[in-house]
């Protein structure tokens, strides 16, 4: 079957993340090219010696980067907590139960109007850079409605996560051990074919260590592969149990002990943050920096939610990363890009490189830097996924 090539020529700035490519970590070439040809890129070097193609798309100097990786989003759900917001803005803490919130009306939504909320974040997303998502269930709590959303969700991405341990379920407040049960039983059945990954919300007001270890063990007997909710309202055990249970990630990292840092250097794991939470709490940011001096890899993402951090902006969280803990313009793009693929443990996405997916973010600027240094303003001029222009 044949397929068009495409040449985009006249980038100003490439963005590869392959140090082979060009200079320094993201792998930095000028004045370059990229052919595309299918879903895949085919052939990347200065444009003075690309190869002819089909079509012709000029970049006029502008720069071109992988296209955003968010490995940490919750979009399949209804409702809205505005006021809970507009609460927590005028002096409320924020603390993990007002996702019950969001359970409720969760429930209570068909399943046409919670596919059409996906399908809207998801495009949002898009319009924004972002050309891979995950998606974790989380609001039903039930059998039924956790497993519907998986379904509804594996529609749109193969990164699909079971969350039923997001909290307890309302009917098992007084039964945590009786919904741990469920969860690691009947509902993970359902789930599991519906998902590649299994996560939980190991936190004071959701999961204790045990009960955590236990969900992510059934996961890993069923398939899955673990990813955590960890340290993010107070130090506890969730990094740990993530870097000795061969976790993809612990996400939020906001609250680690030295010994934490240290395990997490000393692993495969992921150190995704979530700086949108953060903001959008008025809590401590991590410390990238901490991270990075200590070897850990990095991740950056939106956590997408409507409780806690309802943004779908990849580039906001740059720039916010950049100002508030402590990374520089290069590697929070680096973390956004690659380290999302490695966070999913992806190598066709978080690159241009030859055989990579052909995820492709345009900036109507000429550098990434601009990300950082223009916050807040709407930089896509274009973007590909899998070869395709979406934007």
């Amino acid at each position: 079957m044949s397929t068009t090539t495409t040449l985009i020529t006249g980038i100003g700035s490439l963005v590869t993340n392959d140090p082979g490519q060009g200079a320094g970590p993201l792998g930095l070439l000028t004045d370059a090219a990229v052919v595309v040809d299918g879903g895949t890129v085919a052939w990347v070097g200065p444009a003075a010696d690309a190869p002819a193609a089909d079509e012709r798309f000029d970049a006029g100097g502008r720069a071109l980067l992988p296209g955003f990786v968010d490995s940490h989003a919750h979009l399949v759900f209804a409702g809205d907590r505005t006021a809970e917001f507009n609460a927590r803005m005028s002096g409320q803490a924020y603390s993990a139960g007002g996702i019950r919130t969001t359970v409720a009306a969760t429930r209570a939504a068909s399943d046409a109007e919670l596919e059409a909320n996906l399908a809207g974040f998801v495009r949002e997303a898009v319009r924004q850079g972002t050309t891979t998502i995950e998606c974790k269930s989380g609001y039903g709590l039930t059998v039924e409605d956790e497993a519907r959303a998986l379904r509804i969700a594996a529609g749109y991405t193969p990164e699909t996560t079971y969350l039923g341990a997001h909290v307890v379920a309302p009917e098992y407040a007084e039964d945590p051990a009786g919904y741990v049960e469920l969860v690691t039983g009947e509902m993970l059945d359902a789930c599991a074919p519906h998902a590649r990954w299994v996560d939980v919300f190991c936190e004071k007001g959701a999961f204790d260590g045990d009960q955590a270890r236990a969900v992510l063990t059934a996961g890993i007997e069923k398939g899955l592969t673990p990813r955590v909710h960890a340290n993010q309202l107070t130090y506890g055990p969730g990094v740990q149990l993530a870097v000795e249970l061969g976790a993809a990630s612990a996400d939020h990292c906001t609250h680690l002990t030295d010994e934490d840092v240290a395990a997490l250097a000393g692993s495969a794991t992921v150190a995704t943050l979530l700086p949108g939470a953060e903001f959008s709490t008025r809590a401590e940011y991590p410390s990238g920096r901490r991270l990075l001096d200590a070897g850990a890899v990095v991740a950056l993402s939106t956590d997408c939610n409507p409780g806690s951090s309802f943004t779908s902006s990849m580039a906001f969280c740059i720039a916010v990363a950049v100002r508030e803990m402590g990374m520089t313009p290069d590697e929070a793009v680096w973390a956004a890009t690659a380290g999302g693929a490695r966070a999913l443990r992806r190598s066709d996405v978080g690159t241009v490189a030859v055989g990579s997916r052909a995820d492709l973010l345009l900036l109507d600027a000429p550098s990434h830097v601009h990300l950082a240094y223009r916050p807040g303003v709407p930089l896509t001029a274009a973007v590909w996924r899998a070869g395709v222009r979406e934007v």
